[in-house]
């Protein structure tokens, strides 16, 4: 049972950063297990349907980081803030929903509950294969290629063709796990947060009706942002002076944050200004969600409505207005 239930987090742990929209200014949310966390500013709530139908939700105050840390409020530097704090919200949602997911009369046993060393463990392997799958399987390949090609051993080239194998890994493991019965329902979950943040950011009333109107994908969806940092890492990783295969692997790994900081910056930006070149920059990532949004029915649209709802009661009660885009 602990197997199942730690191959099932570690799958969803590695799609928190497809469905994650971290962002401090304005309203967004993420897809989590039969249920959908929607984020203000300064507040969140997860909202989760129960195999009995009841809908089951946790909010709490969400305090800025660029408020508690000033450092935070700069560019490049907020956007590691930011990600980091919706990493930490994200599986936070993640467990709260696998747990309340469970058959509401197994859920009331403390013994059905996800323990706290297993959520734990299944952080450390999913950093772990993350870095195996997108930072040392693509920087051996493109080695071992090298070997037989030494046209590659120019930095632009080797680092060119090691971006693309970075890509086709992540877009093959995206579609394999969209074959799966449990994650494509967390797509239709993620649709249906970007449909009810649309309709808010539209002015109309949020209502299951208007909010199926809108499209599933959004340009601030962490899936436009994971391959805007597959694009971004391979013109950092061009500029370093390294050429042993252990500098290299430990220059990836150390230039995350700042290559996810770049990033964030350009996909905020692109939000704000979607007629743009830096808009056009960041389409592949909308054709993208055409795999990890799927359309969700009228009772998936009402949880995100749900926890659009939960979130907002916290704002307003803390006298906030959030932004809409």
């Amino acid at each position: 049972m602990l197997i199942r239930q730690f191959l099932r987090l570690a799958v969803h742990t590695q799609m928190l950063p497809v469905l994650e929209n971290g962002e401090e200014t304005l309203v967004g949310g993420q897809a989590v297990m039969e249920g959908v966390m929607m984020r203000a500013p300064h507040s969140y709530c997860v909202a989760v349907r129960r195999s009995g139908g009841e809908i089951v939700t946790e909010e709490a105050p969400l305090g800025k980081v660029s408020e508690k840390y000033p450092v935070f409020k700069y560019p490049v530097f907020r956007g590691v803030g930011t990600l980091g704090q919706a990493m930490w919200l994200g599986i936070k949602a993640l467990q709260f929903s696998a747990n309340a997911a469970l058959d509401e009369r197994e859920s009331e046993k403390k013994s059905q509950q996800i323990p706290g060393w297993l959520m734990g463990l299944n952080l450390l392997f999913s950093f772990v294969f993350f870095i195996f799958l997108y930072k040392f399987v693509p920087l051996w390949m493109t080695t071992q290629l090298e070997k037989w090609y030494p046209s590659l051993s120019g930095r632009i080239a080797f680092n060119g063709v090691d971006g693309v194998i970075r890509i086709l890994i992540f877009l093959g493991f995206l579609y394999t796990v969209s074959l799966w019965k449990d994650i494509r329902r967390v797509f239709e979950y993620h649709g249906a947060e970007h449909k009810v943040v649309f309709n808010f950011e539209s002015g109309r009333p949020v209502t299951v009706e208007n909010a199926q109107r809108f499209s599933t994908f959004h340009p601030r969806c962490g899936t436009s942002f994971l391959l805007v940092v597959m694009m971004i890492s391979m013109a950092v990783y061009t500029l370093l002076p390294f050429d042993g295969f252990a500098a290299k692997f430990v220059s990836r790994i150390v230039l995350l944050p700042v290559i996810a900081g770049l990033s964030y910056e350009m996909i905020r930006y692109a939000a704000r200004r979607r007629g743009g070149m830096m808009a056009a920059l960041t389409r592949p990532g909308l054709w993208l969600q055409r795999i990890t949004t799927k359309p969700p029915a009228d009772d998936q649209t009402a949880v995100a409505i749900r926890a659009l709802e939960g979130a907002m009661a916290l704002e307003q009660a803390q006298g906030c207005v959030p932004e809409i885009a």
